[in-house]
């Protein structure tokens, strides 16, 4: 018997891993190394945060981290607007609507199994 699979067009190009630290500052220095990457830093939605690598470590009040910490890892589109279309398509609930964020375009979603994913790109 053979199973019948939807093929989507779009891809996923990276996974960013998100961890909640309590002192951004002193966590920087140990992802820095580890990755051989320099952290880019930005502030979202009351939050700061720090891009090392494959890693996306953020700290803050509990109130406006629970934004960020709600979402399981960051997947990067080529095509930001396919790519949510497509999840919507198979099911995904969209949780934010695609807007423009510090590092360009994002949207979150909840695949049909539950977990809570951030799209970024353009």
């Amino acid at each position: 018997m053979y199973e019948y699979v939807m093929m989507l067009t779009m891809a996923i190009d990276s996974v960013v891993v998100r961890q909640r630290v309590e002192d951004l500052d002193a966590a920087v220095p140990f992802y820095e190394k580890l990755t051989g990457s320099t952290a880019a830093r930005f502030a979202f939605a009351g939050v700061t945060l720090a891009s090392v690598g494959p890693f996306l470590l953020f700290a803050g009040p509990d109130e406006a981290v629970q934004r960020v910490a709600g979402v399981t890892a960051t997947l990067t589109v080529a095509d930001l607007d396919v790519a949510v279309e497509e999840a919507g398509a198979e099911g995904a609930e969209i949780v934010m609507p695609i807007q423009a964020t510090p590092n360009g375009r994002r949207a979150v979603l909840r695949h049909p199994h539950g977990g809570v994913f951030e799209y970024v790109g353009p």
